[in-house]
């Protein structure tokens, strides 16, 4: 180690680097700070000369765990690492490991890697790891200060980018807040509870509850194949339909048909939504529904039987011209209707088995005593209990309890 350092400061010499200091080989205009991790003092000395006088504010660590704790302590533009350390000094093993650590805790930050004991194998291992570029010891000023910009700039890039996806994300999540009904107008006899969670910042599940007149309501959940300002924006249009198309069309089978014609209209290659519809009259005691390739949902009877809402037509958004059907079941005193997404159903335990449709079936039945939100509660807990709180799906459920 110690012939390799002698070649790099009589080949480099630091009257060329105080030189190309002063020249000033990127005339930065503002600090750049970065943080070295290097453990011999001659090099860091050499390093310091050369990153303070090209406009650089460099800050020296000696070993791995100073650089962490350094990370996660102050904000850097950039990392240099050394891959060889006291503890071992021809493998590169240490700095390959700090290579990982470095990007779990960050992964935009530049990182460039040094080592005198440079091999193409190593070299090819640091950039698996997440290294930008690399620079064997001894090093030449001008290509270490060109690789430092170069990687800087791309981390600025990735920012960027991370700052846009971050504030796009926000706009979405914003936008389906919006589209979430706040408190739910029922009528006598009807009591209904709503929950949803979203697995990431934006969701792709909807739902909708509409009161329609004295004894009529209409209830709707979709899901949204697809994230982000875009499934947000669908959902967007798919409510605006819901909203505006229900007071006027009775009929949940003619209602889907103008709604797929709707998204049709604003969709993109690749979206689609499975929807449910329906309308509960408690005037004549019955459903009317449209299940446009949605989960089935669970109407558990008063005495202990179990009915699924089920229905052989496409998800919204993939057939223009698709002729929906309509079904109608009769609802009851003590009955409770669940409309779910599969988020709930399809959450998998420590095993990898799911919750399953049965298990929530059996949920509704077993506790069909239980007020809207006293079942809505249960299935919940039920749910996230068996997943471990690790909801890999967005997850939504309403509750209607006939009484």
């Amino acid at each position: 180690m110690a012939k390799a350092r002698d070649s790099m400061i009589s080949e480099t010499g630091y009257g060329m680097m105080a030189q190309a200091a002063t020249t000033g080989i990127y005339g930065f205009p503002e600090p750049r700070r970065v943080l070295v991790a290097e453990d011999q003092d001659d090099v860091i000395a050499a390093l310091h000369l050369l990153l303070k006088n090209n406009g650089y504010d460099a800050e020296f660590v000696k070993s791995p765990p100073e650089a962490l704790s350094k990370l996660r302590s102050h904000s850097f533009d950039a990392v240099l690492l050394d891959l060889n350390y006291s503890r071992d000094t021809t493998s590169g093993s240490e700095g390959l490991e700090l290579i990982s650590q470095v990007l779990a805790h960050d992964s935009t930050l530049a990182v460039v890697v040094m080592t005198a004991w440079g091999s193409i194998d190593l070299a090819v291992k640091a950039m698996h790891r997440g290294a930008g570029d690399f620079v064997q010891k001894p090093w030449d000023n001008r290509r270490l200060l060109k690789v430092l910009e170069q990687q800087m700039r791309r981390s600025r890039d990735l920012r960027q980018k991370r700052l846009s996806d971050q504030l796009e994300q926000q706009d979405a999540a914003q936008i389906q807040r919006a589209l979430m009904p706040g408190e739910i107008a029922t009528h006598d006899g009807l009591t209904i509870a709503a929950a949803s969670q979203s697995a990431r910042t934006v969701g792709g599940d909807y739902y909708d509850v509409i009161r329609l007149g004295e004894h009529c309501s209409a209830l709707c959940i979709a899901d949204v194949v697809g994230k982000g300002v875009g499934a947000a924006l669908l959902m967007s249009n798919l409510q605006a339909a819901v909203r505006t198309l229900a007071p006027e069309i009775a009929e949940p089978r003619s209602f889907c048909e103008r709604v797929n014609k709707t998204v049709l209209a604003n969709n993109v290659p690749g979206k689609f939504i499975t929807f449910f519809y329906c309308v509960v009259d408690m005037g004549e005691e019955c459903i009317r529904y449209t299940n446009a390739g949605h989960t089935w949902p669970i109407l558990g009877r008063a005495d202990g039987s179990c009915q699924r809402l089920s229905s052989e037509d496409v998800v919204l958004g993939t057939v223009r011209d698709w002729g929906y059907h309509q079904q109608e079941t009769h609802i009851l005193k003590g009955d409770r209707l669940v409309l779910f997404t599969d988020g709930i159903t399809e959450c998998l335990n420590a095993d990898g088995a799911e919750f399953g449709e049965e298990r929530l079936a059996g949920l509704v039945t077993q506790n069909v005593h239980l007020s809207a939100v006293e079942l809505r509660d249960t299935i919940f807990e039920a749910a996230r209990e068996h997943c471990n709180n690790a909801l890999s799906d967005d997850a939504t459920l309403i509750v209607l309890a006939a009484d």
